[in-house]
């Protein structure tokens, strides 16, 4: 019997494929290890600051990874070194920011109630600012296609966290604070060990320029919008749900959206390969190729996941209790769930619409998808929860906000792809029959 060729896996595809992997499986632990350790109340408060501290780094993010990428990858040495010299001041500018106004929110704490609130008013800032040398890092490896070293950074990061989680929790310490403490330490110990490693260029910090600072900020603002956005739009069911519902509705939603991850993990994959392919052949000017692709991937997508919600479906209880508790058997998680994978259905058209929109140069379009969705699905989750009464109002909201951007995406980028939805579900059948025929022949 052949060996297996492992040289074939050190490639930036699969070594991409494996660190989002390790990263949703490391979460996944971690939401266990919360979930078994903490109530519900402490869970859900748990959840709150993580979704306020990914609106900001969505902020950070959207303004400078995708510009640090743009502008640094394949450059000479010494313009590599005055973009990314430009990137530290930037991210440090935003950070600094962002802790003035953390700090100002300390004199408002006397006026705040929501112990959630306060919580991510102590960790906010600290926890912003440890994750600013790893996060810099991070959009120079992605540029330089160092798959490998971000694979192991993510191991370093995550790893380290739900090492640390687990003994708390067998010694019977866990508490929400640790639990937040030792998430700012781990983001530490990245930055120390990646720049320790030499992988951050800090030194560069003294070439920037006024030019390449400029250049990078008219280019990020642009990016930042959509990024916000559709942060946003993942975080609005957690404000409301918290705002109006309290923070164990809250507990109690976030399992099924983490347990998601079943799905976000080959669509995020498939949409990193696929916008690749696609960019190519826009560039070529192959507008046929362009459709081809996008009719593929989301057409094999939404076909493969066929079986793969009715399979979460029929074991839908056994994941809540895997990952959380049995004690969430009796909430409304299982309902939850089995509700995200029937609308997950949806999700591969929609993803591929919004890509393309991208790969064409229609962003503006794409960014008006996106904030029609954020309007209906405030509008729909608030009319939901308060028709319902309870957390299933939520689920009101999620129906809707998806349908909105299917059907608008689909619409607009009708307009400059020759395509239709039963094309799209022919074309994946045809190329998932090709691989089955070519694995079983083999």
């Amino acid at each position: 019997m052949a060996g297996i060729n492992l040289s074939r896996l050190n490639n930036k595809h699969f070594l991409a494929l494996a660190g989002n992997g390790i990263l949703a499986v490391f979460g996944l632990l971690t939401m266990k290890v919360i979930y078994h350790s903490l109530s519900l109340s402490d869970v859900g408060m748990w959840g709150y600051f993580f979704m306020i501290q990914g609106l900001c780094d969505s902020i950070r993010n959207g303004f400078l990874s995708t510009a640090t990428v743009k502008f640094y990858a394949g450059t000479d040495k010494d313009r590599a070194a005055n973009v990314l010299g430009s990137v530290w001041v930037l991210a440090g500018g935003m950070t600094i920011l962002l802790l003035l106004l953390n700090g100002g929110a300390y004199f408002l704490t006397g006026f705040i109630h929501k112990e959630e609130v306060l919580i991510t008013i102590k960790w906010l800032g600290v926890t912003f600012l440890s994750s600013l040398p790893f996060s810099v890092i991070f959009w120079k490896l992605q540029a330089d296609e160092e798959y490998g070293k971000i694979l192991a950074l993510r191991m370093v990061n995550s790893g380290s966290m739900i090492v640390v989680y687990v003994l708390l929790a067998y010694l019977h310490k866990m508490t929400l604070e640790a639990a937040l403490l030792y998430n700012f330490l781990t983001n530490v110990l990245t930055s120390v060990v990646g720049i320790l490693w030499g992988l951050g260029g800090v030194r560069t910090i003294f070439k920037n320029t006024k030019e390449c600072i400029s250049e990078l900020f008219h280019f990020g603002k642009f990016s930042l919008a959509t990024s916000l956005s559709s942060t946003l739009l993942r975080a609005t069911d957690g404000f409301i749900i918290d705002g109006w519902l309290g923070a164990e509705a809250l507990g109690i939603y976030q399992l099924p959206v983490k347990l998601m991850e079943i799905v976000e993990i080959p669509l995020r994959s498939f949409a990193a390969t696929g916008m690749s392919s696609m960019a190519v052949a826009f560039n070529e000017n192959k507008k046929e190729q362009v459709t081809y692709i996008m009719k593929k991937y989301a057409g094999m997508l939404t076909i493969a996941f066929v079986p793969l919600v009715i399979g979460g479906w029929l074991f839908a209880n056994l994941a809540i209790i895997l990952l959380g508790d049995h004690k969430l058997l009796l909430t409304a998680s299982p309902v939850i769930f089995r509700f995200l994978l029937f609308v997950s259905l949806m999700y591969p058209i929609d993803r591929f619409n919004g890509v393309t929109l991208d790969i064409i140069h229609k962003p503006k379009v794409n960014f008006h998808k996106v904030l029609i969705m954020l309007f209906v699905n405030i509008a729909a989750d608030i009319s939901g929860v308060y028709l319902f009464g309870n957390i299933y109002g939520i689920l009101f909201g999620v129906f809707f906000t998806i349908s909105s951007g299917f059907v608008y995406g689909n619409y607009q980028l009708r307009k400059y792809l020759d395509y239709s939805i039963p094309g799209i579900l022919k074309t994946g059948y045809q190329e998932l029959k090709l691989i089955a025929d070519k694995y079983l022949k083999n």
